[in-house]
């Protein structure tokens, strides 16, 4: 019996994408007969796939949280949640949405392993906004938690709900942080890092790019297809593989904005060089231009992986979901 997969935030650029992926039954985690899909999001574009249900409503309603779960779950992809920007500027909405939503979606998991004694695989969707800034001058598995901003701090408590939930027997958790995904759509999402997806898209289609960062400043990056191979490959982790960890930092390429352009450059063609200027907003530096040496030994050796190289990660970035 093909198993009911549930995505939270399903029409936003990682869930919708996701969704095709799944749908294509592309890995080895989708391997054998397709999951069944149950996509929860405010609202979605375009006809209604074959196997798959569509829930539109907000996740911080509990109507919508138990039609989700209407139907036994198998896997949970939590990807819903009000990002940096906007939950510093709608404190209330972020609350309900990266808080109280995150909470009532773990209880309804929590229900069903009482009903049934098999509890589901939870997978959250964490950030790395959860170490905070300014950050050490490296960073590895070991660095101390310290969000500074709501985001981060919402997403840090989803991770300490779901290691409880998890130690309890009430669901397999996974949580995975998140670095930049890149390259989102041109929309306004709220994120304060859209520049990094900016830069990539402006640039990679000839147009001319003022960069907001100085050339020097660092980021990490990952690309969304990259992204995708992670999410899957936490769902399909035994969990005698999560017996040391169950919350990873993601491996990621670490990069100048100068190096991303030449990146750039080797994919597009040298005139991309030209066609870019940086400037130097003190709050995007401090936020996202800052990044050290970053060290993920148990991502690593649980099997998650980057995009490889900066001409590699360009290249996805663009593509068509894989």
């Amino acid at each position: 019996m093909p198993m009911n997969w549930l995505i939270t935030g399903a029409d936003g650029f990682i869930g919708r994408a996701l969704s095709q992926r799944l749908l294509a039954q592309k890995g080895p985690e989708a391997a054998g007969a397709a999951p069944r899909l149950t996509l929860l999001d405010l609202a979605f574009e375009g006809p209604e796939p074959a196997s798959v249900r569509r829930i539109t409503g907000s996740i911080a309603d509990p109507k919508v949280i138990a039609e989700a779960f209407a139907a036994p779950v198998d896997v949970v992809f939590h990807l819903a949640s009000i990002p940096g920007g906007m939950a510093e500027q709608k404190y209330e909405l972020a609350r309900e949405v990266n808080l109280d939503a995150t909470l009532a979606l773990l209880e309804a998991a929590r229900t069903q392993a009482l009903a049934t004694s098999k509890p589901l695989t939870f997978v959250f969707a964490s950030t790395i906004a959860v170490l905070g800034a300014p950050l050490p001058p490296e960073v590895d598995d070991a660095t101390p938690l310290r969000p500074k901003l709501s985001y981060g701090a919402h997403k840090l408590i989803g991770e300490i709900l779901l290691e409880d939930f998890n130690r309890r027997g009430w669901l397999r958790g996974r949580a995975v942080r998140l670095p930049g995904i890149v390259a989102r759509p041109p929309q306004r999402t709220g994120q304060l890092s859209a520049f990094l997806s900016d830069i990539i898209r402006e640039l990679s289609a000839g147009r001319t790019y003022a960069c907001p960062v100085a050339a020097g400043s660092t980021t990490w990056l990952m690309s969304l297809p990259c992204v995708l191979d992670n999410l899957l490959h936490a769902a399909s982790l035994s969990e005698a593989a999560c017996r040391d960890s169950r919350i990873w930092t993601l491996p990621a390429l670490r990069m100048s904005m100068a190096q991303l352009v030449e990146a750039i450059a080797e994919v597009h063609g040298s005139e991309v060089l030209r066609r870019v200027s940086y400037g130097s907003n003190p709050e995007l530096e401090a936020n996202f231009g800052r990044y050290p040496p970053l060290h993920t030994p148990a991502a690593e050796a649980a099997g998650f992986r980057h995009d490889g190289d900066l001409a590699t990660l360009v290249r996805r970035a663009l593509s068509p979901v894989d």
